[in-house]
């Protein structure tokens, strides 16, 4: 690019003098710019400096372009790097030029010359993925009608087979419970959970305060959380005929999620504690009252009217703060959420009726084409009939995956942002681009941000700091989930089972597959992957806990059962 001189110490007029051919053609070209392309560090940088770079010449009087070129080590004769004390700096193109190129780029030259007007040049082809095309939109427009017609077909054949199945008077005593259960005893269950969020408040007032020692603390905390995730076990276990399914399934999922949110609850504040009594040791009880805030101790005397106070503990220890954190879409305490300045009515209509929509078009769903499906294959799943079981599970997979499909945008970006909306909370992350995912792992740290955010936090990071590493705590992650993907499961149906627990422990192995054909065959394999666990693996749970579930509760009824198919 530049001798070791200064390229401002040329002589005028062959500086500013280009070459006959423009610095662009000449058989002597590509060898000039080789033998031209050394500089000094310090030359380096003054020329890095230069605002323009159009002044700049080598040795024949050629314009370089700093910006083709990159920085390598000097080598010795042998091929090692210098072992001077100053490493001299040597530049070459990005893009280096051999003997080859030159003799290709001479052949390139001489047939164009030629007459007829060549066509032809060195091209891959589009499906190749050398060839760095990337529009498919075509091919993607394709596929999805293709699939609208698949689809379109078997509903059709569905509604031959089966006629018109969807009634919602159904869906309304399947939700209430009509004719299931004796009472209200799912209602009483959730109502008898404010026990459980009274003691762990009053135990964290008992802690800020000094009236009960942390040890002590820590151990009702446990004890507490741990009973009221145990409570709907024991139960419906003890009286399940007394609850609906859809009661029980309600009871079960609260108390999951009211679990992990008084674990956060109880491991912040414990922070807080930790972090407070490591800067006031002597201070008995680290409250900030509200005179204070109003004369601005915080800001040392001089308060910003535009600026919302934040809420110190222990002052966010009441009932309002956590009520309005055990009804926010998150499962992560903070004393300070951010908030929206106020609530958008149309875009929350849109959410609602999406809801209401939705939840009609999922029951429809279930009750027009998944349960003749699973129905269907109660026989040949217990008679273990590969070929057959196999047919009912790729029957089965177009609608349960279409259910789950509606039943993600509902929850997760329906209802959550409409709660959002009501509780001006501004955090509205609830997934991410799950179906881009190239492996597993990818996947299940994106399409549940709430619970990633949770496990991340409160259970990942702590295991980490006890000295396990990341794949061990990993692994316990994983274990925690697949426990509780059971208890959501096998709970409400009262069949003990562990399908649920081996799907979600068998995503590990199913992890490291995709990620070494995501390394070996590229991402898109990998994505595939991650699809076709999604499309297969669920439906194959749902026969198994049907098959399990019809067999424990209606044995004696299948005598002469018979499911046409």
């Amino acid at each position: 690019m530049t001798t070791n001189k200064d390229p401002q110490d040329k002589e005028p007029g062959k500086a500013e003098q280009p070459t006959k051919n423009g610095g662009s053609s000449g058989v002597g070209i590509m060898k000039r710019l080789r033998r031209s392309a050394s500089a000094t560090e310090h030359n380096l940088s003054s020329l890095r400096n230069r605002k323009s770079t159009q002044n700049l010449f080598d040795q024949h009087g050629n314009p370089i372009d700093l910006r083709q070129y990159r920085k390598v080590l000097d080598k010795d004769e042998n091929g090692n790097g210098t072992n001077g004390s100053e490493k001299k700096l040597r530049y070459r193109r990005t893009q280096s030029v051999t003997r080859a190129e030159e003799i290709s780029n001479k052949e390139e030259k001489q047939r164009r010359a030629q007459p007829g007007r060549p066509i032809h040049r060195p091209r891959d082809s589009l499906f190749s993925w050398s060839s760095g095309f990337t529009n498919f939109s075509g091919l993607v427009n394709w596929g999805f009608l293709l699939l609208c017609i698949g689809g379109l077909r078997l509903g059709l054949e569905n509604l031959l087979k089966y006629g018109i199945r969807i009634n919602p008077l159904d869906w309304f005593f399947f939700i209430s419970g009509h004719n299931e259960g004796e009472g209200h005893n799912a209602l009483i269950l959730s109502i008898y959970s404010l026990v459980h969020i009274s003691l762990c408040l009053a135990v964290e007032k008992g802690l800020a305060m000094e009236i009960i020692a942390e040890g002590l603390g820590l151990f009702i905390q446990i004890v507490n959380i741990v009973v009221l995730v145990c409570l709907p076990v024991v139960t419906i276990h003890l009286k399940g005929h007394a609850f609906s399914l859809m009661g029980a399934s309600t009871v079960c999922f609260f108390y999951s999620v009211l679990f992990l949110k008084l674990w956060s609850y109880v491991q912040t504040n414990m922070w807080c504690r930790q972090t407070y009594y490591q800067k006031n040791p002597r201070e008995r009880r680290p409250s900030i009252t509200l005179a204070e805030l109003k004369k601005g101790v915080l800001n040392g005397g001089e308060e910003d009217e535009d600026v919302s106070k934040l809420v110190q503990y222990p002052d966010n220890l009441t009932y309002k703060d956590l009520l309005y954190f055990l009804c926010a879409p998150t499962l992560c305490y903070e004393l300070n959420f951010p908030r929206t300045s106020r609530v958008r009515k149309r875009f929350l209509l849109k959410r609602l009726l999406e809801v209401v929509i939705g939840v009609n078009v999922v029951m429809a769903l279930f009750q027009q084409w998944i349960i003749p499906s699973v129905r269907n294959s109660l026989i040949p799943f217990s008679n273990m009939d590969v070929a057959l079981a196999t047919e009912r599970l790729l029957k089965l997979a177009l609608p349960n995956h279409l259910c789950w499909l509606c039943f993600f945008y509902l929850m997760f970006h329906s209802f959550l942002n409409a709660v959002g909306e009501l509780l001006n909370f501004a955090d509205r992350n609830f997934y991410c681009d799950w179906w881009n995912a190239n492996n597993i792992d990818t996947f299940w740290r994106t399409w549940n941000m709430p619970v990633h955010r949770w496990c991340v936090r409160h259970l990942y990071i702590p295991v980490v700091q006890m000295g396990y590493s990341s794949r061990q705590a990993s692994t316990i992650v994983f274990l925690f989930s697949a426990v509780f993907h059971e208890y959501l499961v096998s709970v409400p149906l009262q069949i003990y089972k562990i399908w649920a627990f081996m799907g979600m422990m068998g995503q590990i192995p199913l992890s490291a597959v995709s990620k070494s054909i995501e390394k070996k065959l590229g991402p898109r394999m990998g994505n595939i992957i991650v699809w076709a666990s999604i499309i297969l693996g669920q439906p194959l749970c749902i026969m198994a806990y049907y098959h399990d579930y019809v067999v424990q509760h209606f044995k004696n009824s299948l005598n002469g059962t018979d499911y046409s198919s």
